[in-house]
């Protein structure tokens, strides 16, 4: 298993300056404005935007439960919303739909199967060049990001990584060994 700390996946920060939280958290009035056309409760405006900037920030939705508390409330601030607001969705349903939302007003594909095709494309190029894994999975996520995916879990980047590095490698032995 790669050390996802050797890699560029974003990932959040265990501390968060405020200068973090003010430029990649902070939401324009326009993004709260439509936010707002979509959300049926302060509860669902907040996961909303709380999600619209972690996937602007990551390429990836994480679960509410595990954005940073201080993000949370950051956005509940600049919401102006009260601090018994939380962050949820009252059914997946809910959940979803806001997630299509946003990926629609961020331009982003959602295509699992085309993400793993894409990365996979990648890493079989590069490992013929380069053998480390966090070096081919930082090549996936530039192709991945270039092609505007939603990125795949980290876990589907290094299997990946594995599979095919493995197979690539096999390849160059037998070649070597003229087998």
């Amino acid at each position: 298993m790669t050390s996802i700390e050797r890699t560029a996946y974003p990932r959040f920060k265990r501390l968060l300056s405020t200068r973090e939280l003010h430029v990649f958290y902070t939401p324009s009035a326009d993004e709260i404005s439509w936010a707002r056309g979509f959300a049926g409760s302060d509860e669902h405006l907040l996961a909303m935007v709380v999600l619209l900037k972690c996937f602007g920030r990551l390429g990836y939705f994480p679960p509410l439960k595990k954005v940073p508390t201080v993000v949370v409330e950051h956005v509940r601030r600049d919401l102006g919303l009260p601090e018994e607001v939380r962050a949820v969705h009252a059914a997946p349903r809910t959940a979803e739909r806001q997630r299509d939302l946003i990926r629609q007003r961020l331009g982003a594909v959602r295509d699992p199967r085309g993400a793993r095709k894409v990365a996979a494309e990648a890493i079989t190029e590069a490992a013929h060049a380069r053998n480390q894994p966090p070096d081919l999975i930082n090549i996936a996520l530039e192709r991945l990001v270039a092609g505007c995916f939603e990125l795949p879990a980290f876990s589907t980047l290094d299997d990946l990584v594995s599979t095919i590095r493995g197979a690539v490698n096999a390849e160059i032995l037998a070649a070597i060994s003229g087998g």
